[in-house]
């Protein structure tokens, strides 16, 4: 008995003494460290409310169940050891907070501009905080609606209702049109609305801009350009410029309220191809933040515009068009010596899918971004980890981020 007592003590014993230290790992021919997490490592999860993805999770449910379902996500991020929820705010067009230049959101009552019987980001908000959760509050700030039956039930007090020549159709959607300065200030003052009235730690934009390029169909804003761009040359510069202004405006409002807010973007994960641009990556995407999105994330990160970035590195090691490993030393490359704090957006919708059916894929994503300094990761989304593919809610609760 003594002799099993001692085996197992000094079992223990070199488990700790295992854990925490570096162990080499090689996995599709990169090489990179097993290492640990440090203290106050950033790890967020987002967590969609537009056609009800995330929460609530369905339409029409009572305040009560609303609670309780929120309650259920800010548990499960605390059984994985997570510390920050990246929220959405205000999805489409619309909030899911009490505001006076906004409508009530769809995704709550199932009718634009209904009072859902309580205020639910003022709940969130109190609740992530008692149990120790960053709040981070997710804008999506140029979409109007997902399709026509969307479109045609808007409020009355909606913003495009009032304001129709702001909006524009491309493809199903509808999308509020950068280029025209009322929409800028409109968005900022929409935001600003929600800093001024809740206690967020920080303002957080995706990867929305202009939307994404439809194959042979340029998004029709030409009208705006000859009346706002006579300036530029070329329509995609002007376009650039019209992000550019709402980010600098955005961050220089935000922080005259509360410098304690940050301010966070996740763009697309490729900035640029190198092929166009001796900055950019060495990738091949077909689509970029820069060429398609007109989001020159670099220009910010250089300009102190932004707190933090968390681009969508969502492929896998490997991955012809956009390696993970090239894209995390690229984005690594670029933020180093800035202000700006880096995290990665990791693919947790794409595990057991598509090239992610190594069950160790997002494991060693999260160990390589360690190896290479990266301060955290975000996971799109709270129910790829919830649902467990390959035991993924289990490792990170057990293992990788088993240290606070």
């Amino acid at each position: 008995m003594k002799r099993i007592f001692l085996l197992l003590s000094v079992y223990i014993i070199f488990s700790f003494i295992s854990y925490g230290q570096e162990a080499e790992i090689s996995y599709n021919g990169v090489n990179f460290y097993k290492k640990n997490g440090e203290k106050n490592e950033f790890r967020g999860v987002w967590v969609a409310t537009v056609a009800n993805l995330n929460w609530p999770k369905k339409k029409s449910t009572s305040p009560r169940e609303q609670r309780k379902d929120f309650k259920e996500i800010l548990k499960e991020i605390k059984i994985m050891n997570m510390n920050a929820i990246i929220m959405q705010v205000r999805p489409s067009g619309d909030a899911v907070y009490k505001s006076k230049i906004v409508p009530w959101s769809r995704y709550i009552t199932g009718t634009q501009g209904k009072y859902p019987g309580y205020d639910p980001l003022k709940f969130m908000v109190e609740r992530s905080h008692k149990m120790g959760i960053e709040f981070h509050a997710w804008f999506n700030p140029y979409r109007v609606a997902l399709n026509d039956e969307e479109f045609k039930s808007l409020s009355s007090d909606n913003f495009a209702v009032k304001n129709p020549e702001t909006v524009i159709k491309y493809g199903k959607k509808y999308y509020f049109d950068p280029g025209i300065p009322k929409v800028r200030e409109h968005l900022i003052k929409v935001v600003l609305e929600v800093v001024d009235n809740y206690d967020i730690d920080a303002v957080h934009i995706d990867d929305y801009f202009y939307p994404y390029t439809i194959e042979d169909l340029d998004f029709p804003d030409l009208e705006t350009y000859r009346t706002y761009g006579y300036e530029f040359s070329e329509i995609k510069e002007w376009r650039r410029e019209n992000v550019n202004k709402f980010i600098e405006e955005l961050h220089k409002e935000i922080k005259k309220r509360d410098k304690k807010v940050k301010f966070g973007i996740s763009p697309f994960g490729v900035w640029r191809n190198h092929r166009d641009d001796a900055r950019g990556s060495d990738t091949a995407a077909f689509q970029t933040s820069y060429d398609n999105l007109y989001a020159d994330v670099l220009k910010w990160i250089d300009m102190g515009w932004i707190d933090y970035v968390i681009p969508q590195v969502y492929w896998n090691f490997g991955f012809a068009p956009a390696p993970y490993e090239k894209l995390v030393d690229w984005w690594s490359k670029e933020t180093s010596g800035k202000k700006v704090k880096l995290f990665i957006g990791q693919g947790a919708y794409k595990v057991g899918k598509e090239n992610w059916e190594n069950p160790d894929e997002l494991i060693n994503q999260i160990y390589y971004n360690r190896s290479k300094g990266i301060e955290g990761s975000a996971f799109f989304d709270i129910k790829s980890l919830v649902e467990n593919p390959y035991n993924l809610k289990d490792r990170l609760k057990i293992d990788v981020f088993r240290e606070n």
